[in-house]
């Protein structure tokens, strides 16, 4: 019998800590190698999914409507726990969320059509048997499997070409929090992805404050939008579709804050990346050029004219080589029109980000 006891995700707009975001915590940087994972198969492959997994909406969002006789999720719960390979016990965890995702309470009232010792769940059954074996044998991160991510207080819907946000970056909304007036001022979040940070932020803002989140991809675009409508967001975000700065010349110089975790990593780097990150998430936010500063640069280069005098900024960077570097370059070449500039360390006392002043 499935036991609906651990972790279920019932309503879109959940607050809960954080149980998954070691999932893929780096070891070094946000991003680890695909030499700290015991499971990688020699290429990678194309997960086999049916076809009505089309469906882009996010598994824990779909409606309960697949009635299943216990005993065929029992049935599948054995299948899916025997693909788990010794060097991998962390995926019997993975099963547990899986399965809680994907079903629903069990019908309570007598006038309930489900039929006796059978429960819903939130897609067929083979199609959650392609989805975790997606996962174990083709490396499909779990929060596409089952659509979400726990980030930041937040239950941030994610799909196929959105990044995954990860824990550490969650450190730039206490960053946000500690500027003076921040409630009150108009805040960008430039390659929003997932629109994590522009929900966050806009949750801690006065009835004033405004964000206005920016991204190139559209299927980016797509999802933040839904996670801002999932939080009721609308009156405080603005997605916008575009690469960087571009979609805010309107807003050119009156923003309090700018925020952005941009593609960093060195194009070089991206084959060594684990599997669950370069053989899934979307290069477009990953490639950094040549040193992985390409994006970072173009960012630095616009700030000026984006920020308010007094204006805060916070970027993601890959360690302690671009943040150190950033720090110089930013200090040297526009030192006239910022300050306070130092990079500050992650949860595992890494550099991780660069921040400063507009003068």
């Amino acid at each position: 019998m499935l036991s609906l006891s651990v972790r279920p995700i019932l309503f879109p707009l959940l607050r809960t800590p954080n149980p998954r975001s070691f999932l893929l915590k780096p070891l070094s940087s946000s991003y680890a190698t695909a030499s700290t994972s015991a499971l990688t198969p020699p290429t990678p492959r194309t997960p086999c999914l049916p076809e009505h997994t089309d469906d882009p909406t996010p598994l824990f969002l779909r409606p309960p409507t697949h009635s299943v006789p216990s005993s065929s999720i029992a049935a599948f719960r054995r299948r899916a726990t025997a693909l788990v390979p010794p060097s991998a016990p962390h995926l019997h965890r993975h099963l547990r969320w899986f399965l809680a995702d994907a079903s629903a309470p069990a019908p309570s009232t007598p006038t309930d059509p489900t039929p006796p010792n059978h429960l819903l769940l939130r897609a067929p059954l083979d199609e959650l048997e392609a989805l975790w074996l997606a996962h174990v044998r083709d490396r499909r991160p779990f929060q596409y499997v089952v659509g979400n991510e726990h980030w930041g207080g937040l239950v941030v819907a994610v799909r196929d070409g959105v990044l995954i946000p990860r824990p550490e970056t969650e450190a730039v909304l206490k960053m946000v929090g500690a500027v003076d007036g921040f409630q009150g001022g108009w805040w960008a979040d430039l390659g929003t992805g997932s629109g994590a940070i522009a929900v966050a932020v806009a949750r801690m803002l006065g009835p004033s404050g405004r964000v206005f989140a920016t991204d190139v991809s559209e299927v980016a675009v797509e999802v933040a939008r839904l996670n801002v409508q999932r939080y009721d967001m609308q009156d405080k975000v603005e997605i916008r579709h575009g690469s960087w700065f571009e979609p805010l010349e309107d807003v050119k110089g009156k923003l309090m804050g700018v925020i952005s975790n941009p593609p960093y990593i060195p194009t070089d780097d991206l084959p060594g990346l684990q599997p669950e990150v370069g053989w899934h998430e979307p290069k477009l936010a990953l490639d950094g050029g040549k040193d992985g500063l390409d994006h970072l640069l173009h960012l630095c280069e616009g700030l000026s004219s984006a920020l308010k005098p007094g204006g805060f900024f916070v970027f993601e960077t890959n360690g302690s080589k671009q943040s150190d570097f950033l720090v110089e370059f930013i200090s040297t070449k526009w030192s006239s029109s910022f300050c306070n500039v130092e990079a500050v360390l992650d949860f595992a006392d890494i550099k991780r980000f660069v921040r400063g002043y507009r003068r």
